[in-house]
């Protein structure tokens, strides 16, 4: 009788190999390979099987399809109905991902309790009983007659209940709890994430039910699982956020149905996740004018701008090698901006600790924020404090060089409507010399030029232009 055997697969491209190695040798990836155990083969019968039909399928002109109306149930939650492109589509299976304890199954929960307006609404856990399940809807007044709640790990109990229970929209927590008793393998390996999604996607899209799937991530943030999960759903969402931070913020990846660009910002209270739609006010709430080192930056999440204080401090050091602490931004390129200064503009940094933060725990990624920590650096160097009604971005070379962002009039926008007036800008961003802007736009080609915009030429040693607020 055959035994079982051990393979090794790649949860990141699918490779199988019958022994393990550090290195994926099909993709590249790193300790990316999982222990699986293959069942053996079932011999054949003896006996000639009779041939099946092949059933026959017909191809039609697209055009001939006629005009089809895209039904969508909104959510409720106006964030939520943004980032899905206005509702979930029926028969769509949507995968959210996000770190233990972000607000993965509390965002879901809410959702599902908008979503009994339309029908039916069926939340199956795998991670948590029924019981501790109750007590977290009654916390976030959920507690609705169409939202039905049922405890199993297993599939077909899961598939069983989706098709008697017939909802609209349905909710596994999680996928990786999921298994199937036909395969060997433990929860949440390769295998078994693949055969539950498989199985899942076939009912959801026979039954017209729209499937929310919770997804476990990596330390790396990629989502646990194989990348044939993601291939597989139509919807990719990731939930992200300092657990501890102000915001949470909830971005698309995959979207069949709508934008990649669009981004949520909820706040988590008490009562659940709110959704906040103007989060630049929030952000900049507390922030204290007339401070050196402060300087308002728009960033751009998705197709909006959002505006956030990056501050800095400096300090004379004493120690062989000065301090940089950097918080919320990269320290590469922080380190690249502090090079510029001391070459470029001839700024002692050397000499000189250097906290770099953004206020309200939002992380920055964009080289758009280069020139706004160098503003601030060299405010709080001076110890001269910029114009309140002024935001500053570009991205900075090595040569001193002030590089060109995109989105010009979506940051200038959000700025000119909380009431700004100012923005140092990169010149070449500035396509058309004699463009309508909603604010006065100061355009700055190097580094050196900026600084002097911002603050003045009273420094003997970089030549910079007069400030025309001086």
């Amino acid at each position: 009788m055959p035994r079982a055997r051990t393979q090794y697969v790649c949860t990141e491209c699918g490779y199988t190999t019958p022994r393990w190695m550090g290195q994926c040798p099909e993709c590249g990836a790193w300790n990316t390979l999982q222990e699986e155990t293959v069942a053996p083969a079932r011999v054949a019968a003896t006996r000639p099987a009779k041939s099946t039909p092949t059933p026959t399928v017909h191809a039609q002109p697209i055009a001939a399809l006629g005009e089809l109306v895209e039904a969508r149930l909104p959510t409720g939650i106006e964030e939520f109905d943004r980032v899905l492109g206005g509702g979930v589509v029926p028969g769509s299976l949507i995968l959210l991902g996000g770190e233990p304890g972000i607000g993965k199954s509390t965002l879901l929960l809410q959702a599902a309790q908008g979503l009994t307006r339309h029908g039916k609404v069926l939340y199956i856990t795998g991670e948590e009983s029924l019981r501790q399940l109750q007590i977290r809807a009654r916390r976030l007044r959920t507690l609705s007659p169409n939202l039905r709640a049922a405890a199993t790990a297993d599939l077909d109990a899961a598939l069983g209940l989706l098709l008697t229970e017939q909802p609209h929209v349905a909710v596994i927590d999680s996928i990786q709890t999921l298994y199937s008793s036909q395969i060997d393998n433990p929860p949440g390996t390769v295998s078994q994430i693949r055969a539950c999604a498989t199985a899942l996607q076939q009912v959801a899209k026979e039954q017209e039910i729209a499937l929310f799937l919770i997804g476990h991530v990596t330390k790396e943030g990629a989502l646990a699982g194989p990348k044939v999960l993601e291939h597989l759903v139509d919807v990719v969402l990731y939930f992200e956020g300092d657990p501890q931070g102000l915001f949470r913020i909830l971005r698309a990846t995959k979207n069949r149905f709508g934008a990649t660009d669009e981004v949520g910002v909820f706040d988590m209270q008490a009562e659940g996740l709110v959704a906040v739609p103007n989060p630049s006010e929030r952000l900049l709430a507390e922030r204290a004018v007339d401070v050196p080192g402060s300087v308002v930056f728009p960033l751009l999440e998705g197709s909006r701008a959002i505006l956030v204080e990056i501050q800095a401090l400096t300090t004379p050091s004493f120690l062989n090698t000065p301090r940089r602490v950097i918080t919320g931004l990269s320290y590469e390129r922080v380190s690249l901006v502090l090079a510029v200064l001391e070459k470029r503009l001839g700024f002692r940094m050397l000499s000189h600790d250097v906290f770099v933060n953004v206020a309200g725990g939002v992380r920055v990624c964009e080289p758009a924020a280069d020139l706004a920590v160098l503003v601030a650096v060299a405010s709080a160097m001076r110890n001269r404090a910029l114009r309140s009604d002024l935001v500053v971005f570009g991205e900075v070379g090595l040569g001193g060089e002030v590089r060109g962002v995109p989105r010009l009039e979506t940051r200038l926008q959000e700025a000119a409507r909380l009431g700004f007036r100012y923005a140092i800008v990169p010149r070449s961003s500035l396509q058309r010399p004699h463009e309508r802007l909603p604010l006065t736009a100061l355009p700055a080609r190097t580094a050196p030029e900026a600084v002097g915009l911002a603050l003045g030429s009273s420094r003997e040693e970089a030549t910079e232009p007069e400030s025309p607020f001086d």
